[in-house]
């Protein structure tokens, strides 16, 4: 995979001025663009998207600092207007173009990516694959926004607003694995954007035929192949080191990578004021 985001960063590189077809071109180095894109934004801690606009408005800036004319470089670069290619440059620069061409500067330049796999192989990870069939995932879903670090405030607001009675409902309601009270995200925004709204699901899993009551969600999850996680310690940070951990270490050195799908916390044991707990982590996957 490492291999494979170098050669995408080339590709990138060679390609500035062009719309990029993320998709067509990981299908190309045998990979998938959902995994290239959440992969990518796991290690570089930046969707493609934004580096794609960093690197363009890098090298831009050289021309800006000339006298060639703006809606030139603005197309040269792909934006069909200068309105367009001027909110690009100012949202990675601080500043105009034209306060640029006329002072020099400030500058914020994007260096060119570079990814290596550094093998620590000192804190084995706790792994497992697992083949579910078909199963529902069930609950109560808000739209919410994707924090990467730290408590979502979001989410504690929504579980906030349920009757401790429903959370006990909700358990009562589970039949299947993963088991106990879930935190589910679904519709994740193929980069992983920081600020991009995902849904989340404060559930339980049951089998496909169970009949679900009328006033809870409904996500439908296909058959597949599943890699679970766990993590124990300090939470939520023992739970975030692992899903940095899993795209890190893990899918790196291992012949899957994720497909499509909602990823699942399972919270298995806590301290009764949740300064530390163990929980399990479930992505779907698929072989390399």
């Amino acid at each position: 995979m490492i291999g494979i985001l170098n050669r995408l960063v080339d590709e990138i590189e060679q390609h500035l001025g062009d719309e990029l077809d993320i998709d067509a071109l990981a299908a190309a180095m045998g990979t998938t663009g959902y995994h290239a894109r959440r992969m990518f934004s796991s290690l570089a801690g930046m969707p493609v998207s934004d580096y794609v606009r960093r690197r363009r408005m890098t090298v831009a800036a050289a021309d800006v600092v000339g006298d060639e004319d703006l809606l030139t470089i603005a197309v040269r670069y792909g934006y069909g207007s200068t309105e367009a290619f001027g909110r690009a440059f100012r949202s990675v620069h601080g500043v105009s173009h034209g306060f640029v061409r006329r002072h020099g500067g400030p500058l914020h330049s994007q260096p060119l990516l570079r990814f290596r796999l550094t093998v620590e192989g000192s804190i084995p990870m706790d792994a497992r694959i697992v083949e579910r069939p078909r199963f529902r995932l069930i609950g109560h879903a808000a739209r919410v926004p994707l924090i990467h670090e730290g408590v979502n405030p979001h989410i504690q607001r929504h579980i906030a607003s349920l009757p401790a009675t429903e959370h006990e409902r909700l358990k009562g309601l589970s039949n299947t694995d993963p088991s106990g009270l879930l935190q589910v995200s679904a519709d994740l925004d193929p980069d992983y954007a920081e600020g991009s709204e995902l849904t989340y699901l404060h559930g339980v899993a049951v089998s496909a035929k169970t009949q679900v009551p009328e006033d809870l969600d409904t996500i439908d999850v296909d058959a597949g192949t599943w890699v679970v996680f766990r993590a124990s310690g300090a939470h939520p940070d023992a739970l975030q080191d692992a899903y940095a951990a899993s795209a890190t270490e893990w899918f790196p050195s291992n012949p899957w990578r994720l497909r499509p799908g909602p990823s699942v916390v399972s919270v298995l044991d806590h301290a009764p004021d949740f300064s530390t707990a163990t929980s399990e982590i479930w992505f779907p996957i698929e072989r390399a």
